[in-house]
């Protein structure tokens, strides 16, 4: 099969991955942030087992990037999260929660810092380059808003360090859990992070020059296939077994961090503003209205994760969605992320899901479901 062979038209870029992904087996893309993602590469769950086994590499160039540069970078930066960053250090990457005046979730992406002045923010599935690029405009602020040229490739999975090591030397292993480092592999630019979309070890690669995209993903490929290194895609399995969630599917415009139990990320006491800040104020002093929940579903294996979001039902009557369920071969169990309403969000009770084949027993449980403490990708 040919690259030619996929088109969603010019109006979907392509990463400077997409060839090499196709010559090493990806059969089929969707598209996330206006650019294809690869997301078969065969069995998925064979997929989910090289990843927690060895290693895997992805094309995820679609994290696209935000560039924020200028005199006020650090201080815009601040009005657009409720994350406190005032302790953020240069080379020190956070998860953080974008908001609106509302105090709705417009993206989850992660947040690098590269200078004191300097950041990217690596985003999740929405447009966020406009809307800093609004903000910006009646902020008053000294600001540059650009998407820089930066192709991100995740390598992911228990392998990953030695085959880091095998590509950068012994001194990488030195890398802390969400921080980064600008590093250089035969004259290629890249910045590394001790980061990624899979709750195992692993490691975020932003190649700087699109030309070398190509020569990027074969220099990897060549030193990980003595590890058992395979392309792959990232996994929904591996993500909702540790609660990760995917944007417009767990969390939306409508969805407010309280709701996801993400207080940790909103400071509401912090000196600095930061848009939705009154909003989530209410929202905490009221209390979040839905909860999202972890459920094990008491049907046969599903053979693939939902396409819809599937009604949660209690005495016959709807109180929430399934918003992301998928088989766990390792777990034996279909699991699935969930919004209920808040009163209906107690652990051990019993709820009905209308899957795609009919009505079935649920029961609420703990997430993440599988290494809670985020052991493995801290290690």
């Amino acid at each position: 099969m040919q690259s030619d062979d996929f088109g969603f038209g010019t109006q979907i870029r392509k990463s400077p991955y997409f060839d090499a992904t196709v010559r090493w087996g990806a059969k089929g893309f969707s598209v996330y942030n206006h650019m294809y993602i690869p997301r078969d590469f065969g069995d998925p769950e064979q997929n989910f087992w090289n990843l927690v086994n060895d290693a895997i590499l992805c094309d995820v160039a679609v994290e696209r990037q935000v560039e924020i540069t200028g005199p006020d970078a650090a201080k815009f930066t601040q009005m657009l999260t409720p994350r406190d960053l005032s302790k953020m250090a240069v080379g020190q990457c956070k998860y953080i929660l974008i908001t609106n005046a509302d105090g709705g979730i417009l993206n989850d992406p992660i947040l690098l810092r590269l200078a004191e002045n300097h950041f990217w923010i690596s985003l999740a599935d929405s447009d966020i380059l406009l809307w800093a690029q609004g903000v910006a405009v009646n902020s008053g602020l000294d600001v540059k808003i650009t998407e820089p040229d930066v192709s991100p490739l995740q390598l992911q999975g228990p392998k990953s360090g030695e085959i880091m090591k095998d590509l950068f030397g012994e001194e990488i292993m030195d890398l802390k859990y969400y921080w980064l480092r600008e590093l250089d592999l035969d004259g290629i630019p890249v910045i590394v992070s001790r980061t990624g979309w899979s709750s195992e070890l692993g490691y975020e690669i932003y190649l700087r020059d699109g030309s070398r995209g190509d020569d990027l993903w074969e220099r990897i490929m060549v030193a990980g296939l003595p590890h058992g290194l395979k392309p792959g895609h990232t996994s929904s399995i591996r993500r909702i077994e540790g609660g990760m969630l995917s944007y417009h599917a767990d969390a939306d415009i409508n969805t407010n961090p309280f709701e996801l139990g993400f207080d940790r990320l909103v400071n509401l006491d912090m000196e600095a503003d930061f848009i939705g800040k009154e909003a989530l104020r209410k929202i905490k002093e009221e209390g979040p209205k839905r909860q999202q929940i972890g459920l094990v579903i008491d049907c046969d294996p599903l053979q693939g994760p939902n396409t819809t979001f599937w009604p949660i039902m209690i005495n016959g009557e709807e109180v929430g969605k399934v918003t992301s369920a998928v088989y766990s071969p390792r777990l034996e169990k279909n699991i699935a992320l969930a919004m209920v309403a808040a009163e209906w969000a107690n652990l051990g009770a019993e709820v009905e899901v209308v899957t795609r084949s009919g009505p079935t027993h649920a029961t609420i449980v703990e997430r993440p479901f599988f290494d809670p403490k985020k052991a493995i990708a801290a290690a």
